[in-house]
Formats: structure tokens, sequence, C-alpha cells
């Protein structure tokens, strides 16, 4: 990869309904640990990422995919002086359900049994689907993130486990939960918390890390993060969203949401309203991919 410039793209495609899409080359950048509503499906370009996944490390190199789960903790760092580059969609779980029930005989709620893949053919298949967005190629787009989730669930793909509550740790946990996605902008100490619970502090946080695999207060941050996207999408400024879910201010927000999403709210916001304002164009087919995109 010549020079080490940073740069990153986040953004959504009208006809790609549900899904994010991600284009962009990192060096010194590193990922806080957090989760994602969507799946994450990231074939690398050149270089190597690696990121905390499942209790240890997991390195993606060219050629290979890193495939995240919803809600899954992981984090993300260079595993390479030179850093790397990918490009990644993120379609939401129902996207991805309904391909698997159209296309594959998974039952229950798919997902990926591996972090990594060594598949480039789908790696190809990823930026492609970036490319065919960037035309403005809807048929392209769609057929071709079809054919690469499919194929990924047919080599990799499993029925994701139930999470079920059962102990009463993990129902203490879950309380937890609905009182900081209630109070988020204004959140109770961890003491406090745990006394309006029945717990102890420490327990609360055993419990807490158990269920969802971050301590409470990584939590709310990962949480408030992903309601300021939302805030972002419909139209809300950045020094409003930060406020409402709980910043102090707007570089508080900056500091969380870039570490989290890869680029600042300001970007992200931007390429939102791109989608929104975008006018109806007649779609021109690219030509070199139709031969191309069958499912091996």
């Amino acid at each position: 990869m010549a020079g080490r410039t940073e740069r990153a793209r986040h953004w959504r495609y009208a006809e790609l309904p549900g899904v994010d899409l991600l284009r962009a080359r990192y060096v010194h950048k590193t990922f806080v640990r957090h989760t994602h509503e969507t799946f994450v499906i990231a074939g690398i370009a050149d270089g190597v990422e690696v990121f905390h996944h499942g209790g240890g490390d997991q390195y993606a190199g060219p050629g290979s995919l890193a495939l995240i789960n919803p809600d899954t903790p992981h984090t993300g760092r260079a595993g390479v002086p030179e850093g790397w580059r990918y490009g990644a969609v993120y379609p939401a779980p129902e996207v991805v359900a309904a391909i698997a029930a159209e296309t594959t005989t998974l039952r229950g709620t798919p997902g990926f049994v591996r972090p990594v893949l060594d598949d480039p053919y789908t790696v190809e298949l990823v930026h492609r689907v970036l490319r065919a967005a960037d035309e403005g190629n809807a048929l392209a787009a769609d057929t071709l993130l079809r054919v690469a989730v499919t194929r990924l669930l047919r080599l990799n793909g499993g029925p994701l486990p139930r999470r079920e509550v059962r102990t009463a740790g993990a129902r203490t946990a879950a309380r937890a939960r609905a009182v900081l996605e209630e109070r988020m902008a204004e959140p109770p100490s961890l003491e406090a918390l745990a006394h309006d619970l029945g717990t102890s502090p420490f327990a609360l946080l055993r419990a807490f890390r158990d269920a969802y695999g971050l301590p409470p207060h990584t939590w709310l941050t990962d949480a408030r993060v992903r309601r300021a996207r939302r805030l972002l999408d419909a139209g809300i400024p950045p020094a409003e969203a930060a406020v409402r879910v709980g910043f102090t201010d707007q570089p508080h927000l900056n500091r969380h949401f870039t570490r989290i999403v890869g680029v600042p709210p300001g970007a992200y916001q931007r390429e939102r309203k791109n989608v929104q304002d975008a006018r109806p164009a007649s779609r021109l087919a690219s030509g070199a991919w139709q031969n191309r995109q069958q499912s091996r």
C-alpha cells in the first residue's frame, strides 16, 4: 500500500435499504470494544486487521473476511505497520435472514460460525458491491450483495444461539440495561444502580459483563453512539445529538463516535443527507459484473 494516509467513507445507498457501506484505509486507527446492531462483512484488500473477538485476537489479511454477528463485542486495529485497507457491508439482521430463508437450508436466526474466513472470491464480491453502489448500479449492487451473503452463509453459516435470560444474574443485567436505556442522558452510578436493583456493585458488574460482553459504562457509550446515529440519520445536528444522548458536548461525541463508527459524526451525517437528497436517476449496468456474479 502506497503512503500512510488514513481515509474512510461510511455511507448508504438508497437502493440497498438496511445496509450500511464502508470503504476505508487505516494505519493508526484503533476501534475500541463495541458492538453493531447489524452484521459486519469486511473484505480485506491489503494489510492486516487484528480484532479481539470471542476471547482472543483474530487476524484478517488480504483475501480474507472479518465476519461479526450482531451485538457481538469486538475491537479493531492494524496488525502491520502499513495498516489495512478494506471494504465492508453492514446488512441488518432482517436482510440476512431474508436471504438465508430464500437461498439456504439454515433454520433459526442465521449467523456466521467463524470470525475470519479466507475467501478471496467473496472479498472481491464485497468490493464490487461498493463499486456498484458508487456507480448507481442498483441491479448489480443488490445482486452482488445477495450472492456474497448466500456464499458466506453456505461456507460459514449456522444458527445463532438464542440468548435466554435464565439466571438471576442475567435477569438483573437485563433490568440494569433497561434502566440505562431509559436514563441514557443522566445515568446513575454503578452503586446507585446496584442498590436500586437489590444487588452489590461488583455482582452487577459481573452479571452485566457476562450477559452483554461489556461492563455497564462501556455498554452505555456504545448505546449512546447507536442512538446518536439514529438522531443523525433523522437530521438532528451533531451538537444537539450529543446532548440528547448524554455526551457533554459535540467534541465528546466526535471522539467516541469516531472510535466506534470509524468516521466523525459530521461526515457520517453528510453521507446520509446525500442519500436523502438524491433524485431518482436512470441506472446503467456496468456490464463487466454480469458474467461473473454466479454463486459458486
